[in-house]
C-alpha cells in the first residue's frame, strides 16, 4: 500500500511539472506510456540497489531486466561479446534503429544503508550503488518499453534496441561490445546518467588506457644471500620512478594514476614477482597511446636495470566522449518540457542530513536545469572516463544527467549509495525515464533531426571508420580467471 501511495504521488507530480501544452499529441501519448510504468522503475531501481553486484558478476541484475523485457515481447540474445552479463533486447524492425544504453553494475566497498549518515547495510553486502546505476538500467529499460509501447499503438515504423552493458565502473562493457560489432548499424543512442545537477552532459570526458605491468625475477633470502636474488619489487619501483619523471614533460591534460597490488611477501624474501597497476588518460587518444608506448619503454627499461623480465596487459582502452550537437539540443528540449525532479519536503530535509553527514554544505537536491552553454565545446574536462565514449564513435550519441543525490555529496561513495536507494533517487530515474522517452520520439519520428545528427557526427569523425583501442585477438577477462 505504502508503495502505490509513493508511486501515485511520483504520476501526479510528473504530470503537473510536465510543460505538456508544448508537446504534440504523439508525444503527451508516449509521456502517459512513460508514467504508467512508474511503479516498475521503483521496484527495478529498488530490487538493483538490493543486488548492488560489481562488474562482470551481475548475474541477477541482468537476468532482472532480462525477465522485465522478455515479458514484454522485446527479443533477447543474451551472453553478449563473451560476457554472461552483457546483452540486447530488440524491439520491431527496419529503419530508423534506435539504441538505448543501460547500466546495473555497483561499486565495492561503498555499500550503506539508505540513511542520511554512514551505517553498513544490515543484510552485510558490502558493495553499493555509488553511481547509480541501478537507476540508469531501470528507467533505460523501462523508457525501451514506453517507446514499445507507444510504437505499437501509434503505429511508428522502427527498431528499438536495449543494450545492457555490464562492467562500466571498470570502463570493459561497451569497449568490447564495440569491439565485437555489437553497436554497429544503429542510426543513433541515447543514454542518461544519475548527478547531481540536471542537464544534458556536455563536457568532455578523458580517453584512458588501462593496463597492468607484472615483473618477474629470483627469489632469495633478504638477508643470507640476497646476491642470488631479483627482485621484481625492484623493477616496478624503477619503472614508476621512471613514470614520475616522465610527469614533468607531459601535457596539462595528461592524467597518469597507478597502484601497486602486489609487491611482494615478506621484507626478508626478495619478490620473485611484482604487479603496478596503471591508468594514462587525456583528452586526445592519440596522446594517451603516445604515452602509453612511452611508459612502456620506461618498463623494458627498469627491467633491463633491474635484471628481470616483464609483462604488459592491456585491460581496456576508450575515447573521449565524442559529442553530437543537434541530439544535445533536443535532448535539452525534453528536459525542459518533463521538468526537474520535484522533491519533497522530507527528501530535501534527508538530502541536508546526508550533505551534513559528508561534511558539505546543507544544500539539499538541486532543481534547476543547466543549460547548454555557448562556449560548451571549449569546457575543460571532468576528469572521468567512460566506456559510452566508444559507442559515441559508432553512431551519433547523446546524455544527459538528472539529480538523484544531494549537491556536493563525494561521488562513488557510501553517500550517494545511500541516496540510489531512497524515493529521491527513484524521482531521479522517473525523470530520466520520460526524457529518453520524449527524445526517442524525437529521432524515430523526425527525419530531419537524425539527418542533423548524422551530418554532426561525420564531420566530428572525419567520416572514419570506428578503430578499437583493443588488440585484435584480446578477449575480456572474467572474474573467474587469473
Amino acid at each position: 500500500m505504502k508503495l502505490k501511495l509513493l508511486t501515485l504521488l511520483f504520476v501526479l507530480s510528473g504530470i503537473c511539472s510536465t510543460k505538456a501544452q508544448k508537446m504534440s499529441k504523439l508525444k503527451k501519448a508516449a509521456l502517459q506510456e512513460a508514467a504508467a510504468l512508474e511503479s516498475q522503475v521503483t521496484k527495478l531501481s529498488q530490487e538493483l540497489w538490493n543486488y548492488s553486484e560489481t562488474a562482470l558478476k551481475e548475474a541477477k541484475s541482468a537476468q532482472l531486466l532480462i525477465n522485465v523485457l522478455k515479458k514484454e515481447g522485446f527479443q533477447l540474445e543474451e551472453n553478449v561479446a563473451g560476457m554472461p552479463t552483457a546483452f540486447v533486447a530488440t524491439f520491431g524492425s527496419g529503419k530508423p534503429v534506435l539504441g538505448i544504453l543501460a547500466e546495473f553494475d555497483a561499486l565495492p566497498g561503498v555499500g550503506n544503508e539508505p540513511v542520511p549518515y554512514k551505517k553498513k547495510r544490515s543484510d552485510g553486502v558490502l558493495s553499493g550503488q555509488g553511481c547509480g546505476h541501478n537507476l540508469f538500467g531501470s528507467a533505460s529499460v523501462n523508457a525501451a518499453i514506453a517507446l514499445k509501447r507507444t510504437m505499437t499503438k501509434r503505429g511508428i515504423k522502427g527498431t528499438i534496441k536495449l543494450f545492457g552493458t555490464p562492467a562500466e565502473e571498470t570502463v570493459v562493457g561497451k569497449v568490447y561490445m564495440a569491439k565485437d560489432g555489437v553497436f554497429n548499424g544503429l542510426d543513433a543512442v541515447i543514454e542518461w546518467h544519475p548527478a547531481t545537477t540536471n542537464g544534458v552532459n556536455f563536457g568532455k570526458s578523458l580517453a584512458m588506457n588501462n593496463f597492468e605491468v607484472e615483473f618477474f625475477g629470483q627469489s632469495a633470502h633478504g638477508a643470507a644471500d640476497p646476491w642470488n636474488g631479483r627482485s621484481a619489487l625492484d623493477g616496478v619501483e624503477m619503472m614508476n620512478y621512471g613514470v614520475n619523471l616522465m610527469r614533468e614533460h607531459i601535457y596539462p591534460t595528461t592524467r597518469i594514476h597507478y597502484v601497486i597490488p602486489n609487491g611482494g611477501g615478506a621484507p626478508n624474501v626478495v619478490p620473485d614477482y611484482a604487479k603496478v597497476w596503471y591508468f594514462v588518460r587525456d583528452t586526445s587518444r592519440a596522446n594517451v597511446d603516445k604515452y602509453y608506448q612511452r611508459i612502456q619503454q620506461i618498463a623494458k627499461g627498469a627491467s633491463i636495470a633491474t635484471n628481470t623480465t616483464y609483462k604488459v596487459r592491456l585491460i581496456t582502452g576508450v575515447h573521449s566522449y565524442n559529442r553530437n550537437e543537434p541530439m544535445m539540443r533536443a535532448m535539452e528540449k525534453n528536459i525542459i518540457l518533463v521538468g526537474a525532479p520535484n522533491f519533497t519536503e522530507k527528501e530535501q530535509a534527508w538530502g541536508k542530513k546526508l550533505q551534513k553527514a559528508a561534511g558539505k554544505k546543507t544544500l539539499g537536491f538541486k532543481t534547476d536545469i543547466k543549460k547548454i552553454p555557448a562556449n560548451w565545446r571549449t569546457v575543460l574536462p571532468s576528469g572521468g572516463s567512460t566506456d559510452v565514449a566508444e559507442v559515441s564513435f559508432i553512431t551519433p550519441t547523446a546524455g544527459f544527467g538528472v539529480v538523484t543525490a544531494p549537491f556536493g555529496v563525494p561521488w562513488h561513495s557510501w553517500a550517494t549509495s545511500s541516496s540510489h536507494g531512497t524515493s529521491a533517487g527513484y524521482r531521479g530515474a522517473l525523470v530520466a525515464t520520460k526524457v529518453l522517452t520524449l527524445t526517442g520520439i524525437d529521432l524515430l519520428t523526425d527525419r530531419k533531426l537524425l539527418e542533423a545528427a548524422k551530418a554532426d557526427f561525420k564531420k566530428s569523425t572525419g567520416g572514419k571508420a570506428y578503430v578499437s583501442p583493443l588488440p585484435e585477438d584480446q578477449k575480456v577477462i572474467l572474474p573467474t580467471q587469473k
